[in-house]
């Protein structure tokens, strides 16, 4: 790998590193308590999402701030969520997870849901704690789905459009429609049948309860076999697309990689069961504000090594070294062209 694509650092443990045991390792080990407080983010629509702070906050209102946006049906019980949250905590972070409409405690009040593509919260959250917490340091963190989501969101806003100083995208499936393919095959199916089926329950009790304009019956529902055909079904008519195929047109962020000004970490194992290998290879050379770095193994948002005699997330370890290094002016060597650390009232 040459430019701005570089190898991470992650070796699985010995017998270890086959993808489907990555991506299914994080689920089999126990998961950080993490105690939280739970709000409501009423939204310009008349919707709202839910915010998951972590718990006991900093003292300090300066003190710096992660925010965290999960994948597709994930939610503050997913393994990544506690990982991460809790590790800022430990580095005397504030970590904050936003629930995308409908994956919190409570449904979403509106039909539409969210989607890959969904910035418009993400960024209406960011002006929110902007004015909340001024003076904080702030950066986001998105996981799959959300990973996708706060690139667009990034390229969307350029450089000085967002009170972050850094993002970080891990497992981003940066090109939808060779993504939801890669998921209908082979052992990944049981990945996509698992998602199909959290995301049709929701849509079946709205259905049911007449609050959804799609011409769907609980037959027709249940005969989705792919998120292919969820998408075409579901998720565009909802959100405004003309299809599955305009939606994972127009909501894949891989086009805009190299348009990011906003200092980016991207995280990406090669062996990603929800993606085709050789992702970069498809996609357009990162913007001098990106790092990617790929990982030969990992799995899907799995990155479990041994440390410590025991096994371990590196995911969090190295996430926890970046927010140190964008916290600490000493410690910005990664882009030392572009970067730069943004406060909303600097």
């Amino acid at each position: 790998m040459s430019g701005r694509l570089h190898p991470a650092t992650f070796r699985p443990p010995p017998g270890l590193a086959n993808r489907h045991v990555q991506t299914l390792l994080p689920r089999l080990l126990p998961r950080p308590r993490v105690k939280r407080d739970v709000e409501i983010l009423e939204l310009p629509d008349g919707d709202f999402v839910e915010l998951t702070w972590a718990r006991p906050a900093p003292a300090r209102e300066d003190a710096p701030l992660f925010l965290l946006f999960h994948g597709l049906e994930g939610s503050f019980a997913s393994p990544y969520a506690r990982l991460l949250l809790a590790m800022a905590a430990r580095l005397g972070w504030r970590p904050v997870l936003m629930h995308f409409r409908g994956c919190g405690d409570m449904p979403n009040r509106l039909p539409r849901a969210y989607h890959s593509g969904d910035t418009a919260d993400a960024y209406w959250l960011i002006g929110h704690l902007a004015h909340r917490y001024p003076r904080a340091l702030k950066v986001a963190a998105g996981v799959s789905l959300g990973a996708n989501m706060l690139i667009k969101l990034v390229a969307e806003q350029g450089g000085d459009g967002l009170d972050l100083a850094g993002a970080i995208a891990i497992g981003a499936p940066l090109d939808l429609a060779a993504c939801a393919d890669s998921l209908h095959q082979g052992f990944s199916r049981l990945y996509e049948r698992h998602l199909l089926a959290s995301l049709k329950a929701k849509v079946a009790r709205r259905l049911r309860a007449g609050e959804l304009p799609l011409p769907l019956d609980r037959r027709r529902l249940a005969g989705l076999d792919s998120l292919r055909a969820y998408d075409d079904a579901v998720t565009a008519p909802l959100h405004g697309f003309d299809g599955a195929a305009d939606y994972y047109r127009r909501a894949s962020a891989g086009p805009l990689l190299g348009e990011l000004e906003l200092p980016t970490l991207l995280l990406h194992a090669d062996d990603d069961p929800f993606m085709p290998a050789g992702l970069f290879e498809r996609l357009p050379h990162p913007s001098a504000s990106v790092r990617v770095e790929i990982a030969r193994h990992g799995g899907h948002v799995g990155f479990i090594e041994w440390r410590d005699g025991g096994l371990r997330s590196w995911l969090s370890r190295r996430v926890g070294r970046q927010l140190e290094d964008w916290a600490s002016p000493a410690g910005q060597e990664a882009w030392p062209d572009r970067l730069r650390v943004t406060r909303s009232d600097s």
